[in-house]
């Protein structure tokens, strides 16, 4: 009887050193890390802060798809979302963190926890999330502003080239309004005949422009999608500038067909005959 009871002591001390199993961690990684890989859903990998140095096994439980944020179209690194202890052994930082974010209700909840992070200790700052997306977006300020001259100088341009045009369009009409002026027909009639063709031609182009506009801006951003793998809008052609751009087509054209009509119904009819 001692000896049964002595050989289940030993059996039950052995099974109690035996380490237990414990099923491996599971890992989300970014979709792009996926595809240049050849990972799946379910594949075991195996995490080590250095390559080649013996690291943790776990399983890829998830696929992340890559926000559209303009401060990550540039970068080609990858992302691996692991848990908090497991991130901890990675890098090796222990109870440290570099920064972290917390959500707050309100502008007075906002306040408040930036002012408590702040007095926590010597070295914090807290930030709100508007600040940190202003910061990150200056270069794409500077990129916006730079386009926005760009577009004010061809709209002068076009503008200029637009008054010319119509300037050569109308004189090698002459005769013909010369024609009407002997007819009897008022210089008020003229002029508002020669602006409702520039109308029409200006809505016309308006119209042609926003198509072209439209697929041209399809194909920007199928492009630079399958170029950087994200889902960011590069091109973005909306009802306000449709509405702008109609708007001055419609300005620049009117004015354009007025001030050349206003030029040629000046002169004499005679002298449109070239005497």
């Amino acid at each position: 009887m001692l000896r049964c009871l002595l050989a289940l002591l030993i059996a039950a001390q052995s099974i109690d050193s035996i380490p237990p199993h414990h099923p491996p961690r599971t890992v989300a990684i970014d979709e792009r890390l996926a595809a240049d890989a050849g990972l799946a859903v379910g594949d075991t990998i195996v995490l080590a802060a250095t390559p080649g140095a013996p690291g943790d096994t776990v399983i890829v439980s998830a696929l992340v798809r890559r926000s559209a944020d303009p401060s990550e179209v540039a970068r080609g690194a990858y992302r691996v979302r692991v848990h908090l202890d497991e991130l901890q052994q990675l890098v090796g930082y222990g109870e440290r963190v570099e920064r972290f974010a917390v959500a707050t209700r309100g502008r007075a909840g906002t306040d408040s926890a930036l002012q408590a992070i702040d007095a926590a200790a010597f070295g914090f700052r807290a930030y709100p999330s508007r600040a940190i997306a202003i910061e990150s977006s200056t270069t794409f300020l500077v990129v916006s502003r730079f386009h926005r001259a760009i577009g004010v100088i061809t709209i002068v341009a076009s503008a200029v080239f637009l008054l010319c045009i119509m300037l050569l369009k109308v004189d090698e009409r002459r005769r013909d309004v010369a024609a009407l002026r002997l007819m009897g027909i008022s210089a008020r009639s003229i002029v508002r005949s020669v602006v409702l063709e520039s109308a029409l031609i200006a809505i016309s182009g308006s119209i042609a422009g926003v198509a072209l506009g439209s697929t041209v801006s399809a194909f920007v951003n199928w492009h630079y999608r399958r170029v950087y793998r994200t889902p960011l809008t590069f091109s973005l052609v909306t009802g306000e500038i449709v509405a702008i751009a109609v708007a001055l087509s419609l300005v620049l054209g009117l004015g354009a067909g007025w001030l050349a009509a206003q030029r040629l119904v000046r002169r004499p009819p005679l002298s449109l005959f070239g005497r």
